[in-house]
């Protein structure tokens, strides 16, 4: 597969407002995308995240460095590199409130230079597949926050463009309404073979839909692997644990100070302590905390590895990306 998307060494500095200090957003990133990928772009706030997501889609120039789309340098060939490009910026920042499903639809549809023959059975189709029939002359002002943001991604596919970059795309979103996204947005990656390039908060979205991600935090890149890679790395150091009856605070303070990440599910007479190390050999500092506090063991088994938990570790330092390779 070719690559869509390449990024060189961009950087990008911002002056405080009131002084000459430089704030270096984005600090000497690279990354490339292939063609059909499925990628997670992901970091915490003030992370160079948003800024990096704006140098790719020409909304900022960088400092530094390069942004290749389809082969073409979006700096000097901009409106040429956009076209192969689309963008859902925090869900429905891309839509006009004061006009319906349909005129939006039929506006961006035109404005990317979709012929006016090809506009309505493209139209139709996409309010078909995305099951916006019964809202198609609804103005969106009007539409609940999940039908927007539907409609922010139906109107990104119109353009049939080779990159698709999605924002936030279930921020808001109540339980329902995400399984549907997620659910499109699988099958624009699988049956329409897009290359998409998530940015979330959303781990249920990196660990349903993407195949590879990259962390950003800092500025710099600080972990660019396959998921599956990054959750087998931490995987051995996960466990589930039950108990015999139930944690009191002072207990549940004391495991808090030593081992932040777990979770505490109590039950009628038993609870479940799911946690993960560090490092492996923790598991017998825990052991040993236990039996000083009384607390009987009833069962130990591997824990399931949610995707969350690689994300807070990595950003936390425990991995590098200098290391990840090393490690898998």
């Amino acid at each position: 597969m070719g690559l869509v998307v390449e990024v060189n060494n961009i950087t990008k500095a911002y002056k405080k407002r009131k002084s000459k200090e430089q704030v270096q957003a984005v600090n000497g990133i690279s990354f490339s995308v292939k063609a059909g990928e499925v990628l997670g772009l992901l970091g915490p706030n003030g992370a160079g995240k948003t800024t990096t997501i704006k140098m790719m889609c020409g909304l900022l120039i960088p400092d530094a460095g390069t942004v290749f789309i389809k082969g073409i340098d979006n700096k000097k060939h901009r409106l040429k590199a956009l076209s192969h490009i689309s963008a859902v910026l925090e869900g429905n920042r891309n839509l006009y409130w004061r006009l319906t499903v349909r005129e939006n639809m039929e506006y961006f549809a035109g404005n990317r230079g979709v012929s006016q023959k090809k506009i309505t059975s493209r139209v139709d189709d996409l309010l078909r597949k995305f099951r916006l029939e019964e809202k198609e002359n609804e103005l969106v002002n009007r539409l609940s926050r999940g039908m927007q943001q539907k409609l922010a991604i139906a109107v990104a596919m119109l353009a049939d463009s080779d990159v698709i970059l999605l924002d936030e795309p279930t921020l808001g979103l109540d339980v329902g309404t995400r399984h549907e996204v997620r659910e499109l947005l699988r099958s624009i990656a699988q049956v329409d073979n897009r290359t998409i390039i998530i940015s979330t908060h959303d781990m249920e979205v990196v660990q349903d839909l993407c195949e590879r991600v990259i962390i950003i935090s800092d500025g710099e890149i600080v972990a660019d692997d396959q998921v599956s890679n990054l959750l087998r790395l931490f995987d051995a150091r996960a466990y589930s644990i039950s108990l015999e009856g139930h944690l009191n605070e002072h207990q549940l303070s004391k495991l808090k100070n030593k081992f932040p990440m777990f979770n505490y599910l109590p039950a009628s007479h038993h609870s479940v302590l799911e946690i993960s190390f560090s490092v492996s050999e923790q598991i017998y500092e825990l052991f040993d905390m236990l039996r000083h506090e009384g607390v009987v063991i009833e069962s130990i088994d591997r824990g399931m590895l949610h995707f969350e938990q690689v994300f807070i570790k990595l950003i936390k330092g425990e991995k590098t990306h200098e290391t990840l390779a090393q490690s898998i």
